[in-house]
């Protein structure tokens, strides 16, 4: 088998690594427009690279792409790959360009339209949506998400990459990121109320904090905050209701659920090993982002779904540009 990976920054390289560990005879050809990074992929995995996109495209052996490029640029290269008769896997778009007619072109071609959403491969997500599947009572939730912009790539400026862009920018790539497992976790948001603002020097043309209300369809409840001011990298989550509370700061070894009945709270434990990278925080966890690899190739084969689609994104972003154009709502 074999399959592109356009764009070799960080989470290329991240996705060629996945890649090698799941299907180890996998023949895996690289694109990017910069040299230097073809240079440092080739070096590091000796796999093939390619400037251009259309080079590989000519291949008529190449199978699946997986594109990590920049978001704004999704939209063109999924119909560029779909056109060629490639399944593909795409990390978060952030915006909606081309949607419908990706949707549409999937569909005719009969190829996998397959969207990264790797919090739903969490162990832990998943532990803490049975939880609240399976509590008799409605749940409220406090989350706080937030890192300092300038931290998220430390080797690169932040005026440098997609989240200085105001259509792709830090907060809403958070958001992109937490709405659909809460969505999923507490139901469909149905009401919001939303205080934003700027309150940092970054030169960025965007709000750099959201703090939320949510209320959801089932009668749960939600307190969220996410933020690009926050000088230490914070994840931290509180579900509370009659039955349950439970707690998780982002990493495997945080999760915990309080025991009733003795009066005393307990570890999670969920993983039996854990694969992290060094330089990135311990929220990043690799263990998801090679299951949500792990589930494009059995949705391929047709042994089984992806857990987020394209047509469910779109809602997603319809509700974060609703959230971004309130001031008060």
């Amino acid at each position: 088998m074999k399959g592109l990976v356009v764009g070799l920054g960080s989470m290329g390289k991240r996705r060629i690594r996945l890649l090698r560990m799941l299907k180890p005879e996998l023949e895996i050809i690289g694109i990017d427009s910069n040299r230097e990074r073809i240079e440092a992929v080739q070096c590091e995995y000796g796999i093939k690279a390619y400037e251009k996109l259309e080079t590989a495209l000519c291949d008529d052996t190449v199978e699946f792409a997986v594109i990590s490029t920049s978001p704004l640029s999704h939209g063109g290269i999924i119909y560029q790959c779909l056109q060629s008769g490639l399944h593909v896997f795409t990390e978060l778009n952030l915006v909606a360009d081309k949607y419908k007619e990706n949707i549409r072109l999937a569909v005719e071609k009969e190829k996998t339209l397959f969207l990264s959403s790797t919090f739903l491969y969490r162990d832990e997500i998943q532990f803490i949506m049975k939880c609240v599947n399976d509590a008799a009572t409605n749940v409220n939730y406090s989350y706080h998400v937030g890192q300092y912009l300038p931290d998220w790539h430390p080797w690169e400026n932040y005026r440098n990459f997609f989240v200085g862009d105001k259509r792709t920018n830090g907060c809403r790539e958070l958001l992109a990121i937490e709405l659909p497992w809460l969505e999923k976790t507490f139901g469909k948001v149905t009401a919001f109320h939303v205080v934003k603002g700027k309150s940092t020097s970054l030169e960025i043309d965007y709000m750099d904090h959201y703090l939320l209300l949510l209320e959801h369809v089932t009668g749960n409840r939600g307190m969220l905050a996410v933020d690009i001011m926050c000088r230490k990298a914070v994840r931290k989550l509180e579900v509370f209701g009659e039955e349950l509370y439970l707690s998780w700061d982002g990493t495997p070894e945080s999760l915990k659920v309080y025991d009733i009945q003795n009066k005393k709270e307990e570890n999670v434990e969920l993983y039996e090993s854990v694969d992290q990278l060094s330089g990135y925080s311990n929220f990043v966890v690799e263990n998801a982002y090679k299951n949500e690899l792990a589930c494009f190739f059995d949705v391929i084969a047709g042994k089984g779904e992806s857990r987020y689609t394209f047509e469910e994104d779109l809602e997603t972003l319809k509700l974060i540009d609703e959230i971004e154009g309130c001031t008060l709502g």
